[in-house]
């Protein structure tokens, strides 16, 4: 690991946690050269991917997915760290299985799963892009089911 400070390849890991989703070590490191602190995170590296609607694939980004579910919660109080929460779920659920892909409808049902239980709007929100709602018809339904 490089330090971000000096550049230089040479550090030792001070200290390393597990983190609350026990998929991601948190580790303190020192850079021997410039006696620098940083924090690194890893995790594990076992791609899953999503299939599109369209048959595409693209690989599982947690970014990506975040993105998502802020704009679904703009203006409502819900925590970052409650959303990566969300994320770390579904991706614990994810390599629980066997297989190594997911379709972007499961994957979409699954956040649409543990939004419902955190915020009824959030839930509506995700769902209108997701679903692609083509009518208030079709928006209604969504409310009906959500009641």
């Amino acid at each position: 690991m490089r330090c971000p400070k000096c550049g230089k390849a040479h550090t030792r890991v001070v200290d390393s946690r597990m983190q609350e989703s026990n998929n991601t070590i948190k580790r303190r490191r020192e850079c021997c050269s410039c006696n620098y602190r940083f924090t690194t995170f890893e995790r594990c590296e076992d791609p899953i991917e999503v299939i599109k609607s369209d048959g595409t694939k693209q690989r599982f980004d947690r970014n990506k997915l975040l993105v998502g579910l802020m704009r679904a919660t703009i203006k409502r109080d819900i925590d970052t760290k409650k959303l990566n929460e969300i994320i770390d779920d579904i991706e614990v659920e994810l390599r629980s299985r066997t297989l190594t892909a997911v379709t972007s409808h499961e994957l979409g049902d699954m956040v649409l799963k543990r939004l419902a239980k955190i915020d009824k709007v959030a839930y509506i929100r995700f769902a209108s892009v997701y679903r692609d709602f083509k009518d208030v018809d079709e928006f209604l339904q969504e409310l009906d089911k959500l009641r």
